[in-house]
């Protein structure tokens, strides 16, 4: 059935005041109509653009692989997706697409719609919050990693040697990276030394290179680490690990600034910046007489320390937001974000593994998951499950029992010492037969299952 004239108003009336820009398409993708937000947006009034390919109006980044085109063919619709077009004076707009079919009263295909939305005010709020929560790579709200932000600079300025401490995977590296981008070495190499993975009987000739003949397989002379690093920064990560034999070694590289190859008959000077990085307390080490004192004092010139990422819980969301946009990027996928109970899942988590723990789950996520949005079920398996790694948090009626996860693991022994029996359990915890149930429940535990 036609529309009326009257309709055809009432309709020009309704797309003319919609915030986001609304044109529609006939079956060969010509425009056929164009509201006045899609010519705000585009600045390219609709006199012009009805008439032309959708493509040669808002020449979008992914005008190659239409997204209208893909709605005309197979019928299914497109949502939110974000992209980038070209307004009339050349600039780049971020916006996000929808599109549909249109059909006719029989059902019969019409053309198509596409509503698309400006981003340019969001994108300039995150490009803001991006440098505001940002320094190089590492990305944090964290008062305590502000601190550090704030001095980041004026340590990688000076050519004094760092001492990173802070527990595995809590992006000590990253620390070193940024502070060798930001020095006046940043030109030269950075070169990374594990001393945790690194044979000890091989250390030496790796770090320090060694002459023709100094060994039976030294058939010729070979560099060192440190003559690879010449002029830029060296990174010894995990240096907690190093033996005592070869400290002695690096502390005289630290007061001197000279080494000897192996087999070498003369020191060589090195134009180099140490940082150093651990996950263990050197403090305790140097205690325990598992580390010289003097090398300690000697690398822990400035010192500082990162914390567990359960310590800067306020970081999760905008880690989450990073690892997103890494790997769209790298997996050519377009992820959106995770939902608000996978969100809370990783609130409440306590990240053993810290960030690199973080990041993991993010990439299976993306792994697993076909759609925009990482579901719970896209998480992997033990992050669901109770288990000593996550954050517990009890009603106040709670007793230390329950708060306490070593108390978990008691419960679940008494129950498989029981086979599952609830009275007998909660008698051998000394606690009511339905607060165990009520904690089982919590912690979304069978106790059927245990045997």
């Amino acid at each position: 059935m036609k529309e009326t004239p009257e309709e055809l108003r009432f309709f020009k009336v309704i797309l003319s005041s919609i915030a986001d820009g609304v044109f529609t398409v006939d079956g060969d993708r010509i425009i056929t109509s164009f509201n006045s937000a899609a010519e705000k947006i585009t600045g390219i009034p609709a006199s012009k653009a009805i008439g032309k390919r959708c493509s040669d109006v808002l020449h979008s980044d992914i005008c190659e692989n239409c997204l209208l085109d893909k709605t005309l063919r197979t019928g299914v619709q497109t949502i939110d997706r974000a992209v980038n077009i070209i307004n009339d004076r050349g600039e780049t707009i971020p916006i996000s697409i929808s599109t549909a079919v249109l059909r006719d009263d029989n059902g019969e295909v019409l053309g198509a719609v596409e509503t698309f939305r400006d981003l340019s005010a969001i994108e300039h709020l995150r490009k803001e919050l991006d440098q505001k929560y940002t320094i190089e790579d590492i990305i944090s709200r964290s008062p305590e990693i502000h601190k550090l932000f704030a001095i980041l600079p004026d340590i990688a300025e000076s050519e004094s040697t760092v001492l990173i401490q802070g527990p595995s995977g809590s992006g000590k590296e990253l620390f070193e990276r940024a502070i060798h981008s930001l020095s006046p070495r940043k030109d030269r190499p950075n070169v990374v030394i594990n001393c945790g993975t690194l044979p000890h009987e091989l250390f030496e000739s790796e770090l320090f290179g060694y002459m023709k003949g100094a060994f039976t397989d030294a058939r010729q002379d070979k560099q060192g680490k440190l003559a690879q690093a010449e002029g830029g920064t060296v990174f010894f990560d995990e240096i907690g690990d190093l033996p005592l034999s070869t400290q002695v070694k690096l502390l005289r590289l630290l007061q001197q600034r000279e080494y000897e190859p192996l087999g070498g008959t003369k020191p060589v000077k090195a134009d180099i910046r140490i940082v150093a990085a651990t996950n263990r307390d050197l403090k305790e080490l140097v205690a325990q007489g598992k580390f010289r004192d003097d090398l300690y004092f000697r690398l822990a010139v400035v010192k500082f320390d990162l914390p567990a990422l359960k310590q800067r819980r306020e970081d999760i969301p905008y880690l989450v937001d990073h690892f997103i946009k890494k790997f769209n990027a790298r997996k050519g996928k377009r992820i959106i974000s995770v939902s608000p109970d996978v969100m809370s899942i990783l609130m409440q988590h306590d990240f053993p593994g810290n960030v690199r723990e973080l990041e993991n789950i993010i990439e299976y996520g993306f792994v697993i998951c076909r759609d925009s949005i990482i579901q719970k079920e896209h998480l992997p398996a033990e992050l669901c499950q109770p288990d000593i790694k996550t954050h517990v948090t009890e009603s106040s009626d709670s007793t230390p029992v329950a708060q306490s996860i070593d108390e978990l693991d008691r419960i679940l022994s008494a129950l498989r010492k029981h086979n599952g029996n609830m009275s007998r359990a909660s008698e051998e915890l000394d606690i009511h037969r339905t607060t165990l149930w009520r904690r089982l429940k919590r912690h979304k535990i069978d106790p059927s299952q245990i045997k």
